[in-house]
């Protein structure tokens, strides 16, 4: 069965800074059953902020890191041979459907077709879970919660959301946070001082100003802040990106160089 992370009722609040009013939007969808799709890139806080937000609500969360190979009866659950005899053993969606809490399925396109074809009928007013293997028809508890996330700019005609999917969600856009919010967001996780972290989120601007040229991806807040944890160990800086903020970016050795050039630009 796929492994999935489950934060329990009561949990402190993981540190995270708003950009705007996303957190009032997602407590106001919370109030009223209505399911959330977190749209942005890589690396943005999406995650982080749904774990806030479910320590906020206190509401127990289940999060499932979507693949190819994630199938419906990989959320639902299945029959387990368990010491000798034949059990039903519930998967992450149906234990937040029975339970009440909230189950976010990160970068959900990535998930099999049969996935997003279980998700209908807990995303509109039934808020039923179906499991054919046992004939139930699970009503949702009081508090439970569908969240999902994926990646925009990242997906190809083959990996994307149908209209009739999306349209079954209330939509909010996540971005890289502005340098006057990331710096701080920086410190705090590493360590560095802020006047150590600005030219490192400034070199990330830089660097996200290269998606779709050069590269793919633009560097995600994620590795910024592993960068600055490094040099708050003692790493040389420059070795420190390297590994931080330019080998996970890229394995072409041209782009690479050119990426390093714009490090020495503005740490040279």
């Amino acid at each position: 069965m796929n492994a999935h992370n489950i934060t329990k009722e009561g949990a402190a609040a993981p540190f995270y800074l708003p950009q705007g009013d996303e957190c009032d939007v997602f407590a106001a969808a919370a109030a009223c059953d209505l399911p959330v799709l977190l749209k942005g890139p890589t690396g943005c806080g999406k995650t982080r902020f749904v774990a806030h937000m479910a320590a906020k609500l206190g509401r127990p969360l289940y999060t499932v890191a979507c693949h190819d190979d994630l199938s419906a009866a990989d959320l639902i659950g299945r029959y387990l041979l368990k010491g000798g005899e034949t059990v039903w053993v519930d998967g992450p969606l149906t234990r937040a459907v029975r339970e009440g809490a909230i189950c976010y399925l990160d970068e959900v396109v990535e998930a099999r077709k049969d996935v997003t074809v279980v998700l209908h009928p807990l995303t509109d007013d039934r808020r039923i879970l179906p499991i054919d293997r046992t004939g139930e028809e699970l009503e949702a508890a009081p508090g439970f919660m569908l969240v999902a996330s994926y990646n925009p700019g990242y997906q190809n005609i083959l990996k994307t959301l149908k209209p009739s999917t999306r349209q079954r969600f209330v939509a909010m856009e996540f971005d890289f946070p502005a340098p006057q919010h990331e710096i701080p967001v920086v410190a705090r996780e590493s360590g560095l001082s802020e006047e150590r972290v600005k030219p490192l989120v400034r070199l990330a601007g830089k660097l996200r100003g290269l998606k779709g040229q050069d590269l793919e991806e633009g560097v995600s807040t994620r590795l910024v802040v592993y960068a600055a944890t490094l040099i708050a160990r003692g790493m040389p800086i420059e070795r420190a990106i390297d590994t931080a903020m330019i080998e996970p970016l890229s394995d072409d050795e041209d782009v690479k160089r050119g990426l390093r050039d714009l490090v020495t630009a503005i740490f040279g």
